[in-house]
């Protein structure tokens, strides 16, 4: 029997991680060169010429003398916890098919709840940022979501209390594949809010295929074109071809989400949603994650405590 090439893909096992990445000289330099891949370049005035001082891991321009650490400016910034941890906790994150919990991680790296649960919130910030920013194109089915569920007696499907939405898109290929995803929370299904989303998710002269939902025709303001599919609703819905891999997708999803984390703040949803996707976008090069992620972090400002409490923040 053939096995699927993407399922089965080597992936970087925890010894081959631990060679590369096992001490903190090594996460370091991993690190400057994700940062400065052609070389320390002064974050405020752009010259390259610098010294290291010694014993203090920070880097001086020759220039305007400022002194720059490799974690300033990024994700890392004033994190007390050793690179190693960092690292590991990366690992984990993006070698792990259904998510890992912060609880989890807090068993896993020997680290305090507190600290696990802000490191693994600010590696999905990095996640979310780094997707806000790739646009889907070509052929997307779109379709709405909720998390959550109504209250005892409450109102049942959409508008019922205690349900969050979420529009969710699937890009395909021309053999009609799944590409890459994104899931987005909303304020609402209404069409302003469509084509706010489509404006920034979504490339123009892109193709989205959605069911009858008139909020969606929002996304040729976004310069898309728009094909309707009324499907009746009800179980037979789901079985529609044209949106086959969008309702895969929010059942695989949702079903990771309930299996791995015992509950999930409305605030935060975003961050977790975007977990899966960024996975899932990565998913041909397993290997390939760490150091993508690694990159990705170096380009991702500073997260304080503040701003992982609050609502979505940014991206």
């Amino acid at each position: 029997m053939a096995r699927n090439q993407v399922q089965f893909q080597k992936g970087l096992s925890l010894p081959r991680f631990l060679k590369q990445y096992g001490t903190e000289m090594q996460c370091h330099s991993a690190l400057f060169h994700w940062r400065w891949p052609g070389g320390f370049v002064c974050p405020n005035c752009g010259h390259t010429g610098h010294c290291e001082i010694s014993g203090r891991s920070v880097y001086q321009c020759h220039r305007c003398h400022r002194q720059t650490s490799v974690t300033s400016g990024t994700i890392f910034e004033y994190t007390k916890l050793p690179l190693t941890i960092w690292f590991l906790g990366i690992y984990l994150l993006t070698q792990s098919k259904n998510g890992i919990s912060a609880l989890e991680l807090k068993r896993q790296l020997g680290i305090g709840y507190n600290a696990a649960w802000r490191m693994k919130h600010k590696l999905l910030q990095v996640m979310k940022e780094r997707d806000d920013g790739k646009p889907l194109s070509g052929a997307i089915q779109v379709d709405d979501a909720y998390w959550g569920g109504e209250h005892n007696g409450g109102k049942r499907g959409r508008g019922a209390e205690g349900k969050t939405p979420f529009i969710a898109a699937v890009q395909t290929n021309e053999d009609g594949q799944p590409i890459a995803m994104r899931f987005t929370e909303l304020k609402g299904f209404r069409k302003t809010e469509i084509a706010q989303w489509a404006k920034r998710h979504l490339t123009a002269s892109s193709l989205v295929v959605s069911d009858g939902l008139k909020c969606f025709s929002g996304v040729m303001e976004a310069g898309c074109s728009h094909q309707a599919i009324v499907t009746g609703g009800g179980p037979g819905s789901v079985k529609i071809e044209a949106f086959n891999w969008v309702n895969t997708m929010i059942g695989n999803v949702k079903n990771s989400m309930h299996g791995s984390y015992h509950v999930i703040s409305d605030r935060h949803l975003p961050r977790y949603l975007a977990e899966f996707c960024y996975r899932f976008n990565r998913r041909f090069k397993l290997e390939e994650m760490i150091s993508r992620l690694g990159y990705a972090a170096m380009r991702t400002p500073p997260m304080p405590q503040r701003l992982l409490s609050m609502a979505e923040a940014r991206g």
